[in-house]
């Protein structure tokens, strides 16, 4: 379901990525790991195109990073669902209100339709009695709980996490593991960047590490 091919990619000065290549298939759940500064960020806005290789290509789906038109960025997105490590929440809005704005942005018009998929998503990860709360009255975990909900809106195939336990207690972060790991087990595609090597221990999974500005497979044991 998705490739990158021979993807060569720099900041000033920083070589990120050359030569690499990478095949992902439907049903993976991946953790990518290394340093900071390894490039775990930029391999997730590569995937979707926030970033486009200097060299080499991207394909998802239909779309390639060498063909790709800024029309068709909406289309690629609500393939794809993104998790961030601070949640990103509008805070003068409400849990539901926070999903109906994304909806409305991708282009939803039918008010009932709306929510009953709110509903749906919320519901999946345990949070529909608070559909009501305002983000500062919920904990981090339950920010990040609405946060994988807003990624499911759109029933992407792939969901890409960066750092998406990065704020969170041990605990909590193992909850939102098994959360992601449930979506997981449904048909979605994970891809999740993480430096907590303690969560790979307690659900172990195919995990690429970031390195030497190229990607590897490394057995669990030797992370």
């Amino acid at each position: 379901m998705l490739s990158l091919s021979n993807v060569d990619f720099n900041y000033p000065g920083q070589t990120v990525f050359s030569e690499l290549n990478l095949t992902v298939k439907k049903g993976d759940f991946i953790f990518v790991i290394g340093k900071s500064g390894s490039g775990k960020s930029t391999l997730l806005q590569l995937i979707y195109f926030n970033l486009l290789p200097f060299s080499g290509e991207v394909q998802f789906d239909r779309f390639n990073s060498k063909t790709i038109r800024a029309n068709d960025l909406p289309k690629l997105r609500r393939k794809m669902g993104i998790i961030f490590q601070d949640f990103k929440l509008l805070p003068d809005r409400s849990v539901n209100e926070n999903m109906m704005f994304v909806l409305k942005a991708t282009g939803w018009t039918d008010k009932t339709e709306m929510q009953v998929k709110i509903d749906e998503v919320l519901d999946k990860v345990d949070m529909k009695s608070f559909a009501s709360k305002m983000p500062h009255q919920l904990s981090g975990g339950e920010q990040q709980r609405v946060a994988i909900a807003r990624a499911l809106l759109n029933d992407p195939e792939l969901i890409l996490a960066d750092e998406p336990t990065g704020n969170l207690d041990p605990q909590t972060s193992a909850e939102v593991l098994e959360v992601l790991r449930k979506i997981n087990a449904n048909g979605k595609t994970v891809i999740m960047a993480t430096h907590d090597y303690a969560l790979l221990m307690k659900f172990p999974s195919k995990t690429l590490k970031c390195e030497d500005n190229t990607i590897f497979e490394v057995v669990q044991r030797t992370v």
